[in-house]
């Protein structure tokens, strides 16, 4: 004898995804996330020490040059882990709220 249940409702019961609606993905999420926190990271470890850390990571987004994040709490090699033009353009997002 033939199952007679709804395919699409046992899809629904077992939390299986519909495979005929498109899924959507976005990367850039994601590393956004990760770049606000590795700049807050920064900026405390910054502020901590007792620097200026906007204008110790203007400085370092201008000239790339290390030397103007502490290396407290590792905030050193985490800024150096995100590309320039990353950062760049996620604050600019943010300021533009878009």
């Amino acid at each position: 004898m033939a199952d007679s249940r709804n395919p699409l409702n046992e899809r629904t019961r077992l939390n299986i995804p519909d495979s005929s609606q498109t899924q959507t993905f976005s990367i850039h999420e994601d590393r956004d996330t990760e770049i606000r926190s590795v700049l807050s990271s920064v900026y405390n470890a910054l502020r901590e020490r007792g620097y200026n850390p906007i204008d110790q990571m203007v400085g370092y987004l201008l000239t790339e040059d290390p030397t103007y994040i502490t290396n407290y709490k590792n905030a050193r090699a985490l800024i150096r882990r995100v590309d320039r033009d990353e950062v760049l353009r996620v604050l600019l997002a943010e300021y533009l709220r878009i």
